[in-house]
């Protein structure tokens, strides 16, 4: 007997189902913190590049942060840590396919060097080098830095400052990653998230680690951005945890990491 399913609601369905039984799947998340584990200890993390410029990310979570843009289509990116840049060239032409889909829906031309979108990155310290390869890059027109400790009152009242008039922001959280520190950014920047925007607090794998994993680090067990993320939260009750992100990704580095405003 037929029936009449359409399939685009099935594949979801099915996808939805599936990611639904990881959470519930002990030995695909062993497996998969294992690797997370092995793959950190032979530096994985640092083997890529976004449009020539180095990324220290997995590509799974390159690929959360384009849904996530694609979802929230934000105007404003706020990152704390910079390093070589590519993250922040990854959300500028992240944000300039955003553009591009605009403009074909409005049937209109699109300038690719004009855009109201934003990326604003922070850094204690910017390197010469690294500021040159980011300024002389194709997408440098949509990304904007500030130099300075992410949680300096003066830093956080020029990022307040650069956030006025834009309607979506999402933020990404990627600097230092003690406990302390997080919670500074965390009350600095979480509420720039727009309803239904993210912030997206990275590194939270720390605190799944064995300890002293880090050992040259000031992080570690029960001091790193998850312990952060969960005492904050509990003052915090206008944003939930994404656990559907982290199921689907299983290799993260940011579980519990995925920070959803609720609507209203």
């Amino acid at each position: 007997m037929e029936t009449d399913v359409n399939p685009v609601d099935q594949f979801q369905q099915e996808r939805f189902s599936r990611v639904h039984a990881y959470g519930s799947d002990v030995t695909f998340q062993a497996l998969s913190r294992d690797w997370l584990r092995e793959s950190m200890q032979r530096q994985y993390v640092y083997n890529f590049d976004w449009m020539g410029r180095p990324i220290i990310q997995y590509p799974q979570d390159m690929v959360a942060m384009q849904e996530l843009v694609w979802r929230v289509r934000p105007d404003l990116i706020i990152e704390t840590g910079i390093a070589h840049g590519g993250s922040l060239v990854l959300s500028a032409s992240l944000l300039a396919l955003l553009d591009m889909s605009d403009a074909i829906e409005a049937g209109t031309t699109l300038d690719p060097r004009v855009s109201h979108r934003k990326v604003l990155g922070i850094d204690i310290d910017i390197r010469a080098h690294n500021r040159a390869a980011i300024e002389a890059h194709p997408m440098a027109s949509r990304i904007a830095m500030i130099q300075g400790s992410a949680v300096a009152p003066e830093v956080v009242q020029q990022v307040r400052d650069f956030a006025r008039g834009y309607r979506r922001v999402l933020v990404c959280l990627d600097s230092m990653h003690t406990h302390d520190h997080v919670l500074g950014e965390l009350d600095a920047y979480a509420p720039l998230v727009s309803p239904g925007s993210y912030c997206v607090v990275f590194d939270t794998f720390v605190e799944d680690m064995p300890p002293k994993f880090f050992a040259d680090r000031p992080w570690d067990v029960g001091n790193n951005p998850k312990t952060a993320v969960h005492q904050w939260l509990s003052g915090h009750d206008e944003f939930e945890i994404d656990t559907e992100m982290e199921q689907r990704l299983q290799v993260t580095v940011a579980p519990h990491g995925f920070l959803r405003r609720k609507e209203g």
